[in-house]
């Protein structure tokens, strides 16, 4: 491992634990101590590799006081690994603030490639994958509105990321806003009960409301014609 980097951001499994790299499980077991989204989560993943290395909480409740300290600690000769609980770290997860810091105190970062939800989701959609916009979630009050009036103009395969409580209201209000797209809605990538659904806005509102909702969603949208 180059002694030059300093923090890495290592993409974890978002499914079965076997999806992770062999260059990933190098740098877990090399670095002093992995930065986790919650240790409990990612215990069961470095255990299921014999991962053995200590373990410190670095979440979204406590990134921006956690920073300036890690940072501190890497000048002292430390070197970090952050994971989140499934995929790549600050991709819709903690760690944008992190590597803001660490490049700004002039140390080094290094993401190693791996697992995101997303990519898989994508590519599973039949939707064109050449040109894509990534949204992350959707705001949950201020502000959605405007973003959908603005997604409703977007040419590019629309990708966003929702939870199950929200599932079947985002869909109702993407056809208000979009008309009633082509669009795919994939959950639980890479698990037992992994799922990809594609049709019209109605259509799915009309499987889920049926079948039920459960999991993390990924939701690829057809871009406006």
């Amino acid at each position: 491992m180059p002694d030059k980097i300093n923090l890495y951001l290592v993409p974890t499994p978002i499914g079965n634990l076997d999806d992770i790299t062999l260059r990933a499980i190098k740098v877990l077991n090399e670095v002093d101590v992995i930065l986790a989204e919650d240790t409990r989560t990612s215990g069961k993943l470095l255990k299921h590799h014999n991962i053995s290395k200590p373990l410190q909480s670095y979440h979204i409740f406590n990134e921006h006081q956690a920073a300036t300290k890690l940072v501190d600690r890497m000048n002292t000769g430390e070197t970090f690994a952050l994971i989140s609980d499934a995929g790549t770290p600050s991709i819709s997860d903690p760690g944008f603030l992190l590597v803001r810091e660490t490049i700004a105190a002039g140390l080094e970062v290094n993401c190693l490639p791996g697992a995101t939800a997303f990519v898989p989701a994508l590519v599973n959609s039949g939707l064109p994958s050449d040109k894509f916009v990534f949204e992350g979630f959707l705001p949950h009050k201020k502000g959605r509105q405007t973003r959908l009036k603005k997604l409703a103009e977007e040419e590019r395969t629309i990708i966003l990321y929702e939870s199950p409580h929200r599932l079947i209201k985002s869909l109702e209000q993407l056809k208000e806003f979009l008309g009633d797209r082509q669009a795919s809605v994939s959950r639980e990538i890479s698990k037992m009960f992994e799922e990809t659904v594609r049709g019209t806005f109605t259509e799915l509102v009309e499987h889920f409301t049926k079948n039920g909702v459960k999991g993390e969603f990924v939701i690829v949208i057809e871009g406006k014609s």
